[in-house]
């Protein structure tokens, strides 16, 4: 599915699913804005990733928290392509940034989660729309069940921002309809080298645990990886799937199709 001429910015791409997104896109031939924090190492690193892949790019350091920062980026953008294709939205804090239950999270930590995705979605993609032309793609990277649910008490923070983030993706989609630019989400389930691995290691455990095998609440019994959602921001990013906008696409192994008032014994037959 070649996409050569494309070029794409990806916030948060110098690890994890950011890194996946970067790869598969760069394996079609765009070339990448790699976005980073605080980790230029690790961005340096993915730059000799892409260009290993046939492609190209440059790194940029930005906060996306901070809106300067976020035009700054736009306009690095501007001047290394002069035209952008693809955006993809998938910068998040580090968890102890905001990782605190409803009762005992701060206005700073929840300042932090709704800044990083919904205000800075919003700024980002304001920016990115005079560089797009027709069939531009742009993707947000969530995380559904955490604004579905109210179990996992120290996600509040988190889980409101991305549910905003994903109502702004349904309001973008109608905005920029008649411009034939898509706007979409894609919401993973539990992902390696991710939020996951920040956890304590008893957590992760549990995680991995619960979701794997024959006996596993994820239906196909494994974790997903960087490359499983690079596979699906691809997807959305290609010509076919013009016809697409304004959608929250699980892609998590069957896991959102799960009935947690039911046992597994139940479900699985």
């Amino acid at each position: 599915m070649a996409q050569n001429g494309k070029h794409a910015l990806i916030t948060g791409s110098s690890r994890g699913i950011g890194r996946g997104i970067a790869l598969k896109l760069a394996g079609q031939g765009v070339q990448v804005a790699i976005n980073y924090r605080k980790n230029e190492a690790a961005a340096k690193d993915t730059l000799a990733k892409v260009k290993q892949r046939g492609s190209d790019g440059f790194v940029i350091q930005a906060d996306v928290c901070r809106p300067d920062d976020i035009t700054r980026m736009f306009g690095r953008v501007k001047s290394e392509f002069g035209k952008l294709d693809i955006f993809v939205s998938n910068a998040r804090p580090e968890v102890p940034e905001f990782y605190q239950g409803p009762m005992n999270i701060t206005l700073e930590q929840w300042d932090t989660a709704m800044n990083s995705q919904a205000r800075a979605f919003l700024l980002a993609v304001r920016a990115a729309c005079p560089l797009m032309g027709e069939g531009g793609r742009i993707v947000a990277i969530t995380y559904a069940p955490g604004g579905r649910t109210g179990s996992w008490q120290p996600w509040v923070g988190m889980g409101a921002a991305k549910s905003a983030m994903e109502s702004l993706c349904r309001y973008f989609a109608v905005a920029l309809a008649k411009r034939g630019i898509t706007v979409n989400a894609v919401s993973p389930g539990w992902i390696e080298d991710s939020v996951l691995n920040t956890l304590p290691d008893v957590a992760q455990d549990m995680i991995r645990n619960w979701h794997q095998g024959e006996k596993g609440w994820t239906p196909m019994g494994r974790l997903g990886t960087p490359a499983d959602i690079g596979n699906a921001v691809s997807l959305l990013c290609s010509a076919d799937a013009g016809w697409i906008t304004g959608q929250v696409i699980a892609v998590d192994g069957g896991l959102s199709l799960m009935d947690a008032g039911l046992p597994l014994d139940i479900q699985r037959g």
